[in-house]
């Protein structure tokens, strides 16, 4: 079963390869949303400071009747936090709305504040400053593993030339019609797993046709092949859902895409993400 599969973080700590992503369910759901998917196998759960719903999840691997050791929790620093101080309480902040002993990853959720998403000014300084208090956090352990997300080549190499722990994983947006595949490489290269948010590309890909004709192929729904997609990159992916049905679906991908219709994806261009380009991550900003 492909929710029990996993992949290994340079420290040993095991990854499963899907994960539960939780943007946009309200904190007052989102627990409910969490015990559906544990209930189905799920135990790589994500959610982030900037989501507002930390104590729901947290609250929903309490109520999930499955041992917190064998369960995987990732949260996000928030992307404004840029100093040691401010890093520092944010984690604490986590654990205790959580109601957890350790996290077991904790991820830079953007190298520079959203409203500066895409700027030249890197805030180089400031990641690292936040870097060194995740560091510490996780010498403690309280926090298993530290990443980033929306890390380009330079915010990495800032880490990597000048920090004592390199980053573990690189989460980033991908999917078919929009695969980084020189920052995934170079990501990989310096030893980190890659973890692909949005693998169904906001839902905007739902309507390639495209892409529809080869699901079609494959007996299976587009957001099974983006799966799919993902998963053949050796990539961790991350689909979104509050839906129990769609859960089941997401994780039903013991299917194997071609060498020729993989190189067919890859080809692809979708990075149209029509409202959503509101949010900074799907604005198109380098």
């Amino acid at each position: 079963m492909i929710l029990q599969e996993t992949q290994t973080l340079p420290n040993g700590v095991a990854v499963p390869k899907i994960a539960l992503g939780t943007w946009m369910i309200d904190d007052d759901k989102v627990g409910e949303a969490v015990v559906a998917a544990i209930k189905l196998g799920y135990r790589h759960i994500d959610t982030a400071q900037a989501y507002g719903n930390e104590r729901g999840v947290g609250e929903g691997i309490r109520n999930s009747g499955v041992a917190r050791e064998e369960l995987f929790v990732q949260t996000k620093l928030a992307a404004e936090a840029k100093d040691y101080d401010s890093a520092k309480a944010a984690i604490e902040g986590s654990l205790e709305t959580m109601g957890l002993d350790y996290i077991d990853l904790l991820i830079i959720h953007s190298p520079t504040p959203w409203e500066d998403f895409g700027g030249e000014d890197r805030f180089f300084e400031g990641n690292l400053a936040a870097w060194k208090a995740m560091e510490e956090a996780l010498d403690a352990g309280k926090i298993r593993a530290i990443g980033v997300s929306n890390f380009q080549k330079q915010d990495l190499d800032n880490l990597l030339q000048n920090a004592t722990t390199k980053p573990m994983i690189n989460q980033v947006l991908a999917h078919v019609g929009n695969t980084p595949f020189e920052l995934i490489d170079y990501s990989k290269s310096n030893g980190m797993l890659v973890e692909a948010y949005s693998p169904i590309g906001h839902g905007s890909i739902l309507q390639n046709e495209e892409i529809g004709e080869m699901a079609k192929k494959y007996g299976v729904s587009i957001p099974q092949l983006c799966i799919r997609y993902i998963l053949q990159l050796d990539l961790l992916a991350l689909p979104k859902t509050a839906n129990p049905e769609h859960m089941k679906t997401n994780a039903d991908v013991d299917f194997e895409i071609s060498a020729e219709d993989m190189d067919a994806l890859k080809a692809i261009n979708a990075s149209d993400y029509g409202d959503a380009s509101a949010f900074p991550v799907f604005s198109g900003a380098k």
